[in-house]
């Protein structure tokens, strides 16, 4: 191999070079002042990526440069030296599918993805999509009062500019998610993340389908696009499918579409775009990327192969993307986009109280572990949370273990019930009923009237009054109940805090969301061309190959 920072042998180098290559002709035509032999010159000119490298050898000693030119031939006046290895230059925006850049109107294949109760904030969005990237609002758990005025703010601060709102599926409460979707119609929400779907529902289907239309060359127009979060194939193939054809012939009765519009549906994907989401916070399956992501490509494959659809669906990945190898592992799987969750969180710009930041920035990837979901409670489905400095996941897992050994509150022992009451809840069960009885009358009135006649629904949606509240204790701060917090967190977080430990980023004051971003997609592609040159043979060190932060000015 050939040694970056140490002098080889002139004719053993230039054998081993010609082993590799069959090529040992290429001359260096430039000045020997722009090439670098020390450390600091060398990282200077790998890190030039707007520019070509050049590998020169010059004097029995490895030097780099990104200026002069090469060729076979020496009659040049200027200097001339054996060049090695050459890569050509490499912007983020070539990472990933450039088909993703021209649809979203973005600058290079990243977003972040929807962080519920608004942790993934108007200022957060706002931040990135002036900077062209695309990024979803967490609208999950929000009321539509507090839904609209977010539309409303990021669509005044972003005219032509990028930007998602997330559409969580709503099992238990169908009407809400129904009205989000009226909602989204209504103030032409144009992009929708969807997560957490456990199959097709007719909202989705809805705003799918209301957004085509023929344009003047009589070609399918898409103005609804839909990136779904997915981290199973039966729900992938869904989302890979066109709309299916019973739930478009009641939305055609119900006058919600028309027949145009249901016959388009047919003729394309639900969704532009399949996120795959690995082991990731909040809702997760804790699925291996390295095998999922190979996975769900395949199956695009096949079902592209059935439809023939004229653009195919884009497939990315979330879930431990946090640093620039693992965003480049993901592209050089072959995924079209990456997403970051979990490290966007302890942003100055998220919706979340300083002391989650600050607990998140100390998080290490073994700080996390699996707790019930409060939206999905009865049916034993849990998340990803931050374990680190709150009682929260074992609290909840003991309201969960009430719930599936007992039928109703009444049933459980008085010496758990007192515990229940003193140690979690903090408050009496019939003050925390009452509580949720008004809070349901307001907002699904038809769950409260079967509570009534149900001892263990509402046991159950008194558990839950803790579940959703703890997550918006965590996000305003509220004193007293930090040990309850409620933090939705995977190992990407612990991943990222190591990355950056020694740099401005390790504190949470000065973490930025478009510096994340960008940092993160400018290592990946610093770490492509690294990758480029030793596949060509030249040894690196590692003091030459990583990318810390390091301040600089975003154009």
């Amino acid at each position: 191999m050939i040694s970056i920072d140490s002098l080889l042998n002139k004719q053993t180098n230039s054998l081993k070079f010609s082993t590799l290559f069959g090529n040992h002709n290429q001359v260096w035509h430039g000045y020997l002042d722009t090439v670098s032999f020390d450390e600091d010159g060398i990282k200077s000119k790998l890190l030039s990526l707007a520019k070509p490298c050049y590998i020169i050898s010059h004097q029995g000693q490895i030097g780099v440069t990104t200026e002069g030119k090469y060729g076979h031939t020496k009659n040049d006046k200027i200097e001339q030296m054996e060049m090695l290895i050459t890569v050509p230059p490499l912007a983020i925006q070539q990472l990933g599918d450039p088909s993703f850049l021209n649809f979203y109107g973005v600058k290079c294949a990243y977003l972040t993805g929807a962080m519920a109760h608004g942790i993934a904030s108007e200022e957060l969005v706002i931040a990135l999509g002036k900077e062209k990237i695309l990024s979803s609002f967490g609208a999950g758990g929000l009321s539509l009062f507090r839904i609209e005025a977010a539309i409303n703010r990021i669509q005044q601060s972003l005219k032509q500019e990028p930007y998602a709102f997330n559409l969580l599926h709503s099992p238990s409460e169908p009407a809400i998610e129904r009205r989000t979707v009226d909602l989204y119609l209504q103030y032409q929400v144009r992009v929708i993340e969807a997560s957490a779907f456990l199959d097709l529902t007719d909202n989705i289907v809805y705003y799918r389908a209301a957004g085509l239309s023929l344009d003047t060359a009589n070609q399918i127009e898409i103005k609804n696009k839909v990136i779904a979060k997915i981290s199973r194939r039966e729900v992938a193939t869904k989302f890979l499918q066109p709309a299916p054809s019973k739930i478009l012939k009641q939305l055609v009765e119900q006058g919600l579409i028309s027949k145009l519009q249901a016959s388009l549906a047919e003729k394309i994907p639900m969704a532009d775009d399949i996120t795959v989401e690995a082991d990731s916070g909040g809702h997760t399956d804790n699925r291996p990327l390295v095998c999922l992501l190979p996975s769900i490509l395949e199956l695009r494959d096949e079902i592209q192969s059935k439809y023939c659809y004229e653009k195919p669906v884009r497939i990315g990945v979330a879930g431990g993307i946090a640093t620039p190898k693992s965003a480049l592992a993901a592209f050089m799987m072959g995924a079209a986009y990456v997403v970051t969750g979990s490290i966007n969180q302890s942003c100055i710009e998220a919706g979340t109280s300083q002391y989650t930041k600050e607990l998140l920035a100390q998080a290490e990837m073994t700080d996390v572990m699996m707790a019930p979901a409060a939206d999905m409670f009865e049916m034993g489905v849990k998340l990803q949370v931050l374990k680190r400095g709150t009682l929260f996941p074992l609290r909840a897992q003991k309201l969960f273990d009430l719930y599936k050994n007992y039928d109703s509150i009444d049933d459980i022992p008085q010496g758990e019930r007192d515990k229940l009451e003193k140690q979690i809840l903090r408050n009496s069960l019939q003050a925390v009923w009452q509580e949720t009885a008004s809070y349901l009358s307001q907002r699904n009135p038809d769950k409260l009237a079967k509570a009534a006649n149900n001892p263990k629904l509402k046991m159950a949606l008194i558990f839950r009054w803790y579940l959703g509240l703890s997550s918006r204790w965590s996000s305003s701060g509220e004193k007293g109940r930090e040990i309850d917090y409620q933090i939705w967190c995977g190992p990407a977080m612990g991943s990222f805090n190591d990355w950056v430990r020694a740099s401005y980023l390790a504190e949470p004051h000065n973490r930025k969301v478009v510096d994340i971003a960008y940092h993160i997609m400018t290592g990946a592609a610093f770490l492509y061309r690294i990758q480029s040159l030793k596949i060509q043979g030249l040894y690196i060190p590692d003091n030459y190959s990583q990318y810390r932060p390091v301040r600089f000015p975003i154009n």
